[in-house]
């Protein structure tokens, strides 16, 4: 069958491997026919070598974590032939941690969790793929389009229930929300927001293009210029790009009681002259909370599912602005510097 992989740590080495195995049985009881599998920044970072982890006994990764598929068979009974499915992503260490012992995985305080295309799993850029029954979560047939965003939504969906958690720390009925960044997740973390019946600010360094449309069609408001500028201090802020200026901004700028989420990564390396003190001065008198949040349980993938079936499918469909069929993978690998979500798809 075809596969998408690697040689990990060696950057250059994607490539599309004809005669690559049929997934193992002790992979999982749940076999998948592959639909399609989403592309992100990790994506990138693989291919050009900074990380990921052959599975043992492997002499290549297979990429690709975020995932939709068809069950062809689970003999558990779990699932049914022709279910729609996506599989998650983090599978629990083997000691297990305090955390991964209650499947909170996402929560893994030992690192030696795995991942599927990235840390020693193989991953779903492949015909085939099998999965435990666990991992492998339903979607309702009118998702077949855009279910693939299911990743990045789960994501996304635990940021907001980590937000509530923290928000039962006191009295507390937020009004505004400011997303910094309008790329898949940032979108889908306005979508959630806009949902919750929140005022929905959207930052973004574009001004054209497909994404201010994208978040006026939320009910949001779009903006381009810089966090300071910004003449509201929101309630909550969910940080979705990375960019260090970006995550200073968006601490100093929170209101009174504030949440801050931060969900995008830095890649480090980077120094700013920046007033530390004020900005502990502001987050202690005014009573606020920034924190960090990757990856998901299951439980939020659940809830991202259904916050994907309560969305207007249409809407959804526009964040994906490539659709690259397998046999032409380099394209769908090669950033244009316009593309929200790109999908590679295997079957439709």
């Amino acid at each position: 069958m075809r596969a998408i992989v690697v040689t990990a740590g060696v950057a250059g080495s994607l490539r599309l491997d004809r005669d690559w195995p049929e997934p193992h049985p002790e992979e999982g009881a749940v076999l998948v026919e592959s639909l399609a599998v989403g592309i992100c920044g990790t994506d990138h970072e693989i291919i050009a070598g900074e990380y990921g982890e052959t599975p043992p006994g492997a002499d290549a990764l297979v990429i690709g974590h975020e995932s939709l598929g068809r069950v062809l068979e689970d003999p558990t009974g779990t699932l049914q032939p022709g279910d729609l499915v996506a599989g998650i992503v983090r599978h629990p260490d083997p000691v297990p941690c305090t955390n991964c012992a209650v499947d909170e995985w996402d929560m893994c305080r030992n690192g030696r969790y795995t991942e599927h295309g990235i840390k020693a799993l193989p991953g779903f850029a492949r015909d085939r793929w099998r999965i435990p029954p666990k991992f492998a979560v339903g979607l309702e047939p009118d998702l077949a389009d855009v279910g693939v965003l299911l990743e990045p939504a789960s994501v996304v969906a635990k940021a907001w229930d980590h937000i509530d958690r923290i928000g039962q720390r006191a009295e507390w009925q937020p009004q505004s929300v400011l997303v910094a960044g309008a790329g898949p997740i940032g979108l889908l973390a306005a979508l959630v927001a806009s949902q919750r019946g929140l005022t929905v600010h959207v930052l973004d360094r574009t001004p054209t293009g497909p994404k201010p449309a994208l978040v006026a069609a939320l009910g949001a408001t779009y903006h381009t210029g810089t966090v300071g500028e910004l003449d509201f201090e929101p309630d909550i802020t969910l940080e979705c790009t990375g960019a260090p200026a970006v995550v200073l901004e968006v601490m100093c700028k929170a209101g009174h009681n504030g949440i801050v989420c931060l969900t995008g990564v830095s890649s480090g390396g980077r120094t700013i002259d920046f007033d530390a003190g004020a900005l502990n001065r502001a987050l202690v008198l005014e009573n606020n909370v920034v924190f960090g949040s990757v990856n998901a349980n299951r439980r939020h993938w659940e809830l991202a599912a259904a916050a994907l079936g309560r969305a207007d499918p249409d809407w959804l469909g526009s964040l994906i602005t490539r659709r690259v069929p397998v046999e032409a993978y380099p394209e769908a690998y090669t950033p244009t510097g316009e593309d929200i979500k790109v999908v590679l798809e295997f079957a439709r």
